[in-house]
């Protein structure tokens, strides 16, 4: 019986995880399906239920990070400390089943800045506060971040990043688009706003110049702001490689339950991941 997967959301025609873990499972010679289905909040417990035991896993995608926090029985700290499950492992089926959550979106993130030599970072912006946020804010926390400003178009209903940076490691405050050029400068912008978005914040050239940007959006590509920090010669993270990243975690999360289990050969497995979806082993658009 074959192992079957998917990636969930609304929308999810965009997904590029079908290419993503299909890739990755050629590679590793795993006869594993991996497709996608349009899911509502509403729909996921349902349809968790109803899947049989030839079901392995599930990437979730928005606006399901939530609901399937809620629904993992067992999750791991990442999942823990953000309120948002992005990886479940299925194991078993009917009310026996096992749901085992996990988020790699913080790890998408960190990986993927550490493709373009950020590693560390003391004073961090970003850019609305939203689900992707909260996983902004612990890879900030990782990343040594000792400031880091949260921007949104309504920053009171981001309050709970603020005790989530607390816990974290990392000292949040809550500011308007409006502040931002009057914030310290940062050495790091984390843009968590839909694709196509124009920045809210104009960010002088100088800041452009010697703060890296990660814009975790990826279609359309170069995003608005990607383009301006490139044009100043900035570093730019592709959200793109974010997501590749996040998906090699899942991969090993789908074969062994453990997201800190490397896979064989899993530099040629990463390589492959990234070809597939047209960057370098930096995460750079090829085409650039």
């Amino acid at each position: 019986m074959t192992d079957r997967l998917a990636v969930l959301g609304s929308p999810i025609a965009h997904s590029k995880s079908p290419l993503l873990h299909r890739t990755a499972y050629d590679l590793l010679g795993l006869d594993w399906a991996y497709g996608s289905r349009e899911v509502t909040g509403a729909e996921l417990a349902p349809l968790v239920a109803d899947l049989d035991a030839s079901w392995r896993g599930l990437s979730l995608t928005m606006p399901l990070k939530g609901a399937a926090f809620e629904l993992a029985g067992t999750r791991d700290a990442m999942a823990e400390l953000t309120g948002a499950v992005n990886t479940l492992r299925l194991v078993g089926a009917g009310p026996a089943r096992a749901l085992f959550g996990y988020n790699t979106d913080v790890a998408g993130i960190t990986r993927a800045l550490e493709a373009v030599g950020v590693v560390s970072t003391p004073h961090v912006h970003i850019l609305g506060g939203g689900a992707t946020a909260a996983s902004a804010v612990v890879a900030a926390a990782e990343l040594g971040a000792v400031s880091v400003s949260v921007f949104a178009r309504t920053p009171e209903k981001s309050a709970p990043l603020v005790d989530l940076g607390r816990r974290a490691g990392a000292i949040v405050s809550l500011h308007p688009f409006s502040d931002g050029t009057e914030r310290a400068s940062p050495n790091l912008v984390i843009s968590t706003l839909p694709g196509g978005t124009e920045s809210p914040i104009d960010y002088p050239v100088d800041v452009r110049t010697t703060a890296a940007l990660l814009d975790v959006a990826y279609s359309p590509w170069p995003s608005p702001l990607a383009k301006i920090w490139a044009d100043a010669g900035g570093t730019v993270a592709n959200g793109l490689s974010m997501l590749v990243h996040q998906a090699l975690v899942q991969v090993r999360i789908f074969l062994t339950n453990d997201p800190f289990q490397p896979l064989d050969d899993e530099e040629a497995v990463l390589s492959a991941m990234l070809t597939s979806v047209g960057l370098d082993r930096n995460g750079i658009p090829l085409s650039s």
